[in-house]
């Protein structure tokens, strides 16, 4: 899906929940392989730090960071460039202890490209803590987000944010409207990202509907496309200055033993130093 006019891009920027890396390490380098993305955000690797294959990883050229869990959540950074900084943890609550957030940092000759992996909480079932932790997460990350942008510099909020921003990211809207990644006040916290000035990079290309990244397990949901948009490249000014192409990796879901998710990936016109 390119922009009219787009030139062949030098940076890809993409994001998979893979579900478990461990599990899927095979996929995940093949399909590292064919998209050659420059940078990754992977979600839901599942494991603490020292179990993740990083040896393999790295052997395609990948500097690798990880903030992991046992057996939950957990993010990942790769990147062909050098990482100058990364981080962990989202600010705004000391007690949180998932591992649901990781930036990094990486050097262009026209400056720095910050992009931040993140997981947000699911929130299911409502009606309980669940829910009100997701949206206290989703209030941090405005936080996060309103700080970083006041540097002006091209910033990248990649991952799965468990939000369905409309009803053209689902295909059955009205089974959704009381679940938490379709609830009004979800919608209401990602548009407020997007007031921001923050821009969904799939959106900048197309508005065409029925463009998902997750396919659940259950009830042949793959097969007869019961899908949702969830997973999200939200870029800052500078960086939607530079954007140039957008994709899903779709047919990775049709893939062996596949995640529930697929691959986003947004094209930059940005050059590394």
């Amino acid at each position: 899906m390119p922009l009219p006019g787009a030139v062949e891009m030098p940076i890809r920027v993409a994001t998979w929940n893979v579900n478990s890396v461990r599990q899927r390490i095979d996929l995940l380098l093949t399909w590292l392989k064919e998209c050659q993305p420059d940078i990754v955000c992977l979600q839901e690797i599942k494991c603490v730090d020292e179990a993740f294959p990083r040896l393999e990883i790295e052997a395609l050229g990948y500097n690798v960071v990880t903030h992991g869990q046992k057996t939950f959540n957990g993010v990942a950074l790769l990147s062909k460039l050098r990482f100058d900084e990364t981080k962990s943890g989202l600010a705004g609550d000391d007690e949180d202890v998932h591992a649901r957030f990781l930036e990094g940092v990486v050097t262009l000759k026209s400056g720095v490209l910050r992009i931040a992996c993140l997981y947000l909480p699911n929130g299911n079932p409502v009606g309980i803590e669940k829910y009100p932790y997701k949206l206290k997460w989703m209030s941090r990350l405005l936080e996060y987000s309103k700080e970083r942008l006041k540097t002006e510099e091209p910033l990248i909020l990649a991952g799965d944010f468990n939000v369905i921003p409309h009803a053209r990211d689902v295909s059955n809207p009205a089974a959704w409207t009381e679940d938490a990644l379709f609830k009004a006040e979800t919608r209401e916290s990602f548009q407020s990202l997007l007031g921001l000035g923050l821009t969904d990079a799939l959106r900048a290309v197309t508005d065409e509907p029925g463009l998902y990244t997750f396919w659940d397990y259950q009830a042949g949901a793959w097969q007869k496309n019961q899908g949702l948009r969830i997973d999200h490249l939200l870029l800052s000014p500078q960086a939607s200055d530079k954007l140039a192409n957008v994709g899903i990796d779709s047919y990775v879901r049709g893939w062996e033993k596949p995640s529930d998710h697929v691959p986003v990936w947004a094209d930059l016109d940005l050059e590394a130093a």
